[in-house]
């Protein structure tokens, strides 16, 4: 059966950012109870007092693992080199037969070239490359028969070397996607191997982008 504080539970969980700004006492309980009062009468299906709110959010108790906080606090303090890179371009295409040949002729073209950025991620129907701007019209004449969807220039990447074991530890990438959302930084595309994480941001938030990342360590 569904009761206030039940209801209550449900709205917290579905909000990380509720739930962050409670854990930190940053939120009036008050003007939060009246906010909620809607949500909460239309899932039970009758009035509710705010005060009956109000006392369900004062009581909610947000999940604490104690050892997976440490192992979180440890990667972060650990984290290894933050590399970023400008002068980004991202490719889309559309998966075909050919496109495997077409990435192969760009990966001849650049496999010696230790300096060009490159990332490829293919997906169900298609595929991203993030390269080095100055590589772009070798990625036109090597896909020039391949469906190209988008292409976004000035783009810039950071790329964070993570500590072994990092795939272990719940929560990493929520951090991560946290602090950055709320410092208002949109994510274009997210690259990841087993021990690299890499963002790209556009050009304009490179700058908080870094501070915020550069803060995890903190």
């Amino acid at each position: 059966m569904k009761t206030i504080a039940s209801c209550v539970e449900d709205i917290i969980v579905s909000s990380p950012f509720l739930e962050e700004g409670l854990s930190q006492q940053i939120i009036n309980f008050s003007a939060l109870a009246i906010n909620l009062n809607k949500p909460i009468s239309e899932m039970l299906r009758k009035p509710v007092k705010n005060g009956a709110i109000m006392m369900a959010l004062r009581r909610y108790q947000r999940p604490i693992n104690l050892e997976n906080s440490f192992h979180l606090n440890k990667v972060f303090k650990n984290l290894g080199d933050i590399t970023v890179r400008s002068n980004l371009s991202d490719f889309t295409f559309q998966n075909s037969n050919t496109l495997i040949h077409s990435h192969s002729r760009i990966l001849e073209k650049i496999g010696t070239n230790h300096h060009v950025f490159y990332a490829f991620t293919r997906g169900i129907f298609e595929s991203n490359i993030i390269i080095s701007t100055s590589e772009k019209k070798n990625i036109l004449k090597a896909f020039e028969n391949e469906t190209q969807i988008g292409l976004q220039d000035e783009l810039s990447a950071i790329s964070i070397y993570l500590p072994k074991g990092n795939s272990k530890i719940v929560g990493l990438y929520y951090q991560i996607f946290k602090r950055l959302a709320w410092e208002n930084i949109t994510l274009y595309e997210v690259v990841s191997t087993t021990n690299e994480f890499t963002i790209v941001v556009e050009d304009h938030l490179i700058d908080k982008a870094f501070s915020v990342i550069k803060r995890l360590k903190d």
